[in-house]
């Protein structure tokens, strides 16, 4: 790599992760001002703790990620098999990843509207399925990405030898690509756990259904505070050592592929 690429690639860096290594370093601040910096401290953290709203959200958050990844694990792991088994199709690509392209809001407003025509109460579980809605196109896309490498002879020799479709699938297939379904499943979890746009158009009234990048909105309505700051490094702080692990695995080496 040459100087300038280095020195490029550093200012990128820099300009991306610059902003949010400032705000992990003032949620420390002890000033009750966010940008008037007077000694270290993590007063704002027991603060944010000890917040019965924040917990609430915390815990709506948590419930709907958790449950949003496992069944958009399982529903996208089972579409990327039966994609890359059968017929290339522009079409079914298109329609398949159109979750991705969308814009978030188009997809909120969407996923709203089916709500409201079929009468369909809001509140966590409305969440939880339009989450699935836009995480099932991500979970496909990652299992796939190891799917290219498979080999499908490994199947057909478990099933010539008399195993069945499920027992081929549960020892064979299953831990094989079990890596990028952890992967995947990680990588949806991440993203519900951020998400604001679409749980904001389709979770219900009160404080029951309000997810934690809806109450860091409400609150920043009043001003950025250090425990603004401490919950947006701790929310951070779980998204990367998500997507790194996620990363770490979907690159590491499957015996037998």
């Amino acid at each position: 790599m040459s100087r300038w690429h280095r020195v490029h690639l550093g200012v990128t860096y820099a300009f991306l992760y610059l902003p949010i290594l400032v705000l992990m370093v003032l949620s420390f601040n002890k000033a009750g001002l966010p940008t008037a910096w007077s000694g270290f401290s993590v007063e704002w953290y027991g603060k944010l703790f000890a917040n019965p709203k924040i917990q609430q959200a915390a815990f709506n958050s948590m419930v709907v990620a958790l449950v949003s990844t496992l069944i958009s694990t399982a529903l996208g792991t089972a579409l990327a098999l039966g994609v890359e088994r059968s017929r290339p199709s522009a079409v079914r690509e298109a329609l398949m990843f159109a979750p991705m392209i969308i814009p978030d809001i188009v997809l909120a407003i969407a996923l709203l509207s089916f709500y409201t025509l079929l009468r369909f109460s809001l509140g966590l579980h409305s969440i939880i399925m339009a989450h699935v809605v836009f995480n099932i196109a991500f979970v496909t896309a990652v299992v796939r990405a190891r799917l290219k490498g498979f080999d499908w002879s490994l199947t057909e020799v478990s099933r010539d030898l008399g195993a069945g479709a499920f027992a081929t699938f549960r020892h064979i297939t299953f831990p094989l690509i079990l890596p990028s379904v952890i992967a995947a499943a990680l990588l949806a979890f991440t993203l519900s756990v951020d998400e604001f746009i679409i749980a904001y158009f389709t979770a219900g009234a009160g404080p029951s259904s309000t997810t934690l990048p809806m109450q860091i909105y409400a609150m920043i309505r009043f001003g950025v505070t250090p425990e603004i700051n401490a919950m947006a490094t701790i929310v951070m702080a779980v998204a990367f050592i998500a997507l790194f692990t996620a990363q770490r695995l979907n690159k590491g080496h499957v015996p037998g592929m």
